[in-house]
């Protein structure tokens, strides 16, 4: 597991400030397995490059900001022990317990992860059965036709999007729009997490090849964001 100051920065001899595993993931993938089991003071500094794309180091008499735009993936278990929700009954987890666990990623870094999806365990059959979903030749030429579409329409990717630019190319219906504000309501949603929301359902579109937001796009949004603690 990466400590705190390399997934940050390194210090070479002096204190010069060399960028960590943050910024060495620039415009790549930053994967954090068993997201919990990391130092609290690790997950907060994500905050920061995962909103504005860097990082700033201030050490003394020494200052630096390295470029940080990257994907982050993570992973962990739903409880301590890792059963909790498996039809196995194996959890002997409290509720007590699993909220301690699941709260060690705060609400604001959780504000930030656009898709929070539970993964079931497969079941043994469906382990040992042939494979029935798309090749990765089909998939990749959906993303590459979805990600011309945001490139003619707005001349960047939909999650680098400004506010003012989700209200220009995230119209939404009215009956659209309800939706989002009965989900915003009922998750207690920040404003943030509901620009957020807004522009994972723009991708949805442009993969379905929709020039608008429609609410079933809308719809697989939301559920895309299930938080590990209801309000």
């Amino acid at each position: 597991m990466a400590s705190y100051s390399h997934l940050i920065l390194i210090f070479t001899g002096g204190g010069t400030p060399r960028p960590g595993e943050i910024s060495l993931a620039h415009h790549g993938v930053l994967f954090l397995d068993e997201l919990p089991e990391f130092d609290r003071k690790v997950l907060e500094v994500l905050r920061e490059p995962l909103e504005s794309g860097h990082i700033h180091i201030s050490r003394a008499a020494k200052q630096a900001c390295f470029p940080a735009r990257f994907q982050l993936i993570a992973a962990m278990n739903p409880c301590p022990c890792g059963y909790f929700g498996h039809n196995n009954g194996k959890c002997r987890c409290t509720p007590d317990a699993v909220l301690r666990y699941q709260a060690k990623i705060s609400g604001p870094l959780l504000d930030r992860i656009d898709m929070q999806i539970s993964v079931q365990a497969l079941p043994q059959e469906d382990l040992f059965a042939p494979s029935q979903g798309e090749s990765s030749v089909a998939i990749q030429a959906r993303v590459d036709a979805a990600y011309q579409r945001q490139m003619q329409r707005q001349g960047k990717a939909n999650n680098l999007l400004t506010t003012k630019e989700i209200d220009l190319h995230c119209l939404t219906d009215s009956g659209t729009e309800q939706l989002l504000r009965n989900a915003m309501l009922k998750l207690n949603w920040s404003a943030r997490a509901y620009h957020r929301v807004l522009k994972v359902a723009r991708s949805i579109a442009d993969l379905a090849n929709s020039a608008q937001i429609q609410q079933a796009h809308v719809a697989e949004a939301i559920q895309y964001r299930r938080a590990l603690r209801e309000p």
